[in-house]
């Protein structure tokens, strides 16, 4: 499978001038590159006979009795592909090596020129993953002739900091890549491919890099968005940004290595995409859960005939609910957001309790809260409140913690106002596999829910 996703992000269409400030002139201006010089050119409509590139930039230039001022509307646009390709270590499949190349003609040339040029590649590998697949990772590499350092590192979400960033870099730098031509690779989990993230968009301002996920969470999450970061005083994800990789190139069969407990891990956030927007996920898990666990997303079809094992057929439906929330507001302009759901205490709660928790268990608590609410809040029956849970249970997920206090509850929601313009925007799903955001929800709702939700789901040996 192979999906693009495409976004722009773009500005109003025209600047916004101060509103006591009198504006004696205004002039829009295209910007048109004659023999690599960029020009302004006047006017609304740009004559069809000029010659030259045109840019999708503009500036707005406003005379005023104060001085000049110019604004200038730059469109954004990001391209990444997210592709599946079993077998990514195989000598046989260059994916790894050429698979974010989309120009035809430059793949082309490029392996035409291996032989005389060698490809050079630096990796960032988890050092749990490198333990497993260092070996063959070493043997692909020299099979294609390519010049490589491959840098082990603990990337474990204690360790997800600025330090960690910051020795990466250190290494790039020594290894001195292009920064246009030789992408940064990061093989690993969630934390792995963060961290890499965000150092590839400090060096150099900008350097490509390609996100290779080695866990399933990472496969259905981290490595199908934008985002990149690390923690910062104490808190998840404060320092970070917004730069998509090249590609991410995703391989179930490292899913194989994974523990069960992570297998579990990275059912949380498919059942959230479920439980937000894709009923036929939500009962495909709820079917094969167990299944999926005891196989570990492996399957004998692979990528061939029609796709309709449970492994391939329940990570394409979670990829494609995601890539659809997230490609249009890849910066979060827009903070609204589904993909939120299991994400306003969770942040919260992992990192009070960590390591005890994983992402992942972590998230799952935090939907089981979140569906009492929505069953207070009559969005749901009793029969799919206990669906849920159900479903929770056989994919061996938490749905209650100790520490989930209504005090933290309460801080956390309070938290999420201030990083989200003053309102809460809770997700909450409505019956099974829709779902709708809420900034009207009660603290005696809350309560209420709260109550039920321990009454019903605090182990017995705990009341």
């Amino acid at each position: 499978m192979s999906l693009d996703a495409n976004t722009g992000k773009t500005h109003v269409e025209e600047p916004l001038e101060c509103n006591n400030i009198a504006v004696i002139k205004k002039n829009e201006f295209h910007l048109v590159q004659v023999k690599g010089t960029w020009k302004r050119k006047s006017g609304n409509k740009l004559n069809k006979n000029i010659k030259g590139r045109v840019s999708a930039a503009k500036i707005y230039e406003s005379t005023m009795e104060q001085g000049t001022s110019w604004t200038v509307v730059s469109p954004i646009i990001f391209t990444y592909k997210v592709t599946e390709s079993l077998g990514l270590l195989d000598p046989s499949n260059d994916t790894l090596l050429l698979g974010h190349i989309r120009d035809p003609q430059q793949l082309e040339a490029l392996r035409n020129s291996i032989s005389t040029k060698p490809l050079r590649r630096f990796v960032v590998m988890d050092q749990t993953v490198y333990n497993l697949y260092g070996c063959q990772l070493t043997d692909y590499f020299e099979a294609h002739n390519v010049l490589y350092r491959i840098l082990p590192l603990p990337t474990t979400e204690e360790n997800k900091s600025m330090e960690l960033v910051m020795r990466i870099l250190e290494e790039v730098h020594k290894f001195s890549l292009d920064r246009r031509t030789e992408p940064i690779i990061a093989i690993g989990g969630g934390v792995c491919l963060d961290i890499v993230g965000l150092a590839a968009s400090l060096y150099r301002r900008r350097t490509p890099y390609i996100r290779v996920p080695t866990t399933l969470l990472s496969y259905v999450d981290a490595s199908v968005g934008a985002k990149t970061g690390v923690n910062f005083a104490n808190c998840k994800n404060k320092l970070g940004g917004y730069i998509p990789p090249v590609a991410a190139f995703l391989d179930r069969s490292f899913i194989q290595t994974v523990s069960r407990r992570h297998i579990s891990n990275g059912l949380a956030e498919m059942l959230k995409m479920a439980l937000m927007k894709h009923r036929g996920l939500f009962e495909l898990l709820e079917t094969n859960g167990q299944f999926l666990l005891d196989s570990k997303f492996q399957s004998d079809s692979g990528l061939q005939g029609d796709n309709k094992d449970a492994a391939s057929v329940s990570t394409r439906m979670a990829i494609e609910a995601m890539l659809e929330e997230l490609a249009p507001n890849l910066w979060e302009d827009d903070l609204d957001r589904l993909v939120d759901f299991g994400h306003l205490i969770s942040p919260e709660l992992e990192m009070k309790v960590l390591p005890s928790l994983l992402h992942g268990e972590a998230v799952n608590i935090d939907m089981s809260y979140m569906v009492y609410v929505a069953r207070e809040r009559g969005l749901m029956t009793e029969e799919e409140k206990l669906r849920i849970i159900g479903c929770m249970g056989g994919l061996e997920l938490p749905v209650w913690h100790q520490d989930v206090t209504m005090a933290l509850v309460q801080h956390s929601l309070c938290e999420r106002l201030k990083h989200s313009g003053g309102l809460v925007r809770m997700p909450l799903p409505i019956g099974l596999g829709h779902a709708e955001i809420y900034n009207d929800t009660s603290d005696d709702t809350l309560y209420r829910a709260f109550e039920k939700w321990c009454d019903e789901l605090r182990p017995s040996d705990l009341n």
